[in-house]
């Protein structure tokens, strides 16, 4: 197996060659930390590399398999990353914000500790936009990320690093995390998988939860079964967590596996290219969508038109939300981009009474969005309502204008943060005009991932998506 092969082979199946004694910790470390330093130099998918900790951390791990080979955790030696949100101990970590860019943490968030646990070797913080604020990735002081299939583009955000690093063979799983799209968005951006989990089936710990439960960790991976056992390590309920949802049975990974092997139960699936009040989405993001309908209805479910409740009485109070996540940083407006100082700007006028009202308005919408789709097993979506914008193209706006923009494109996203259920965003394996993936989101009842993989892994075995490099034909620094 040549080394770009080697760097596109699914995380499992590495995990299994490193089992096998075919390649080891140390090789896998190495080949992803020399396509680091040759492309991360043009892609800014990373903010923070972690050569020196990762190498010796491989290290030990190949000697250890050398001398102890038995009850190995599952993702023994395969390298990931981590989103530069999420605290690595003694590691920077910057939220995006330049002068915070030598800061380092002092302990692992948990999501870090869970995935440590399984045997993963962390090779970097990816990069994110300022605050997690905005759905491109491009924080002032940062080199901005760029989509590797076409590095005009923006693999999105604000965990646009964690899938272009992923699309681009520089990990090989992701963890990253959606409070309104943010994972979503990329993995669509950059034709991956990414999951964002039912609200409490992956802890928020040690720290409390964030905007009402409505943001989540979840997994990126190149494909279904990589998306699914990710899941399953980062899952699971830690003491003290103020919701939680009960381990799944069978895994996830096993639900996925078993998917594409089994005699296919016809499910009955919504699906729709309008969200109200916003519109249809543009022409390819809903031809993904209608060719994801027929592709389904084709391996024998029942596929419905169906109308989403009119999104309208979300908008203001989402906002209310969002405002008051950066205000919640107590960043000085100094440091913080334009963008950001106006919505903290905006938040110093919201007293708690209004901040209580937004949750609970938001919480009521959830519960409308929850009862229009229990008709349905799942129900299918554009993930955005329009393709990748060109990196700095909404740099020059108002941000007034900004929000606006940002509102009408992630628009199918964050109604699923508000009522919480699992939402995957899964390429359709084609390409738009300029070369950039098309994909589709895939809802589901609250606490049902199980039925998202099976729907996602049966797509996945008739119509599987080349896991070829996008960076064919792109020269390196």
């Amino acid at each position: 197996m040549n080394p770009t092969d080697l760097a596109f082979t699914p995380a499992l199946d590495q995990a299994s060659l490193i089992r096998q004694k075919q390649v080891s910790p140390l090789e896998l470390v190495d080949l992803y930390l020399d396509r680091i330093e040759r492309f991360n130099p043009r892609l800014g998918s990373y903010f923070t590399v972690m050569a020196t900790e990762a190498r010796a951390e491989a290290q030990a791990k190949t000697e250890s398999l050398a001398h102890n080979p038995a009850e190995l955790p599952p993702f023994f030696g395969v390298p990931l990353s981590i989103k530069d949100l999420n605290p690595v101990a003694g590691v920077p970590c910057s939220y995006g914000i330049a002068a915070a860019r030598d800061r380092r943490a002092t302990e692992d968030d948990g999501v870090v500790t869970r995935l440590r646990s399984a045997g993963f070797i962390i090779l970097g913080k990816t990069a994110t936009s300022q605050l997690a604020s905005l759905p491109y990735t491009e924080p002032p002081g940062f080199a901005p990320a760029r989509n590797p299939w076409n590095l005009d583009y923006t693999p999105g955000g604000s965990s646009g690093g964690a899938a272009a690093a992923l699309a681009a063979g520089l990990c090989a799983v992701a963890q990253g995390s959606d409070g309104g799209g943010s994972l979503r968005g990329p993995a669509l951006c950059c034709g991956v998988v990414g999951l964002k989990p039912s609200r409490g089936r992956v802890s928020f710990a040690p720290v409390g939860d964030r905007m009402g439960g409505m943001a989540v960790n979840g997994p990126l991976g190149r494909t279904v079964a990589d998306t699914a056992a990710l899941l399953d390590v980062m899952a699971g309920y830690v003491q003290g967590d103020p919701y939680w949802l009960p381990d799944p049975q069978p895994s996830f990974l096993v639900t996925s596996q078993r998917a594409s092997r089994s005699a296919i139960t016809p499910l009955r699936i919504g699906f729709t290219t309008t969200i109200p009040p916003f519109g249809c989405a543009a022409a390819p993001c809903s031809q993904a969508v209608e060719t994801t309908a027929q592709r389904l209805a084709a391996l024998g479910h029942h596929l419905e038109p169906m109308t989403l409740p009119d999104l309208t009485p979300l908008i203001d109070p989402f906002t209310v939300l969002w405002q008051c996540v950066i205000a919640e940083a107590q960043v000085p407006w100094v440091v913080l981009e334009r963008f950001n100082r106006w919505l903290a700007w905006r938040a110093a006028w919201i007293n708690s009474g209004a901040y209580q009202r937004a949750l609970t308005q938001v919480q009521r919408l959830g519960r409308t969005i929850v009862t229009a789709t229990a008709a349905f097993d799942a129900v299918l979506l554009p993930v955005y309502l329009h393709q990748p914008i060109r990196v700095g193209q909404w740099q020059g706006r108002s941000s007034a204008q900004t929000l606006q923009d940002v509102i009408r494109w992630i628009a199918p996203c964050p109604p699923f943060n508000a009522s919480g259920q699992p939402a995957l965003a899964l390429p359709t394996g084609e390409l738009d005009s300029h070369g950039l993936p098309l994909g589709v989101q895939l809802v589901g009842r609250s606490g049902d991932e199980a039925t998202l993989l099976t729907l996602a892994a049966q797509l996945e075995a008739a119509h599987p998506w080349a896991l070829r490099s996008p960076l064919d034909g792109i020269t390196p620094f």
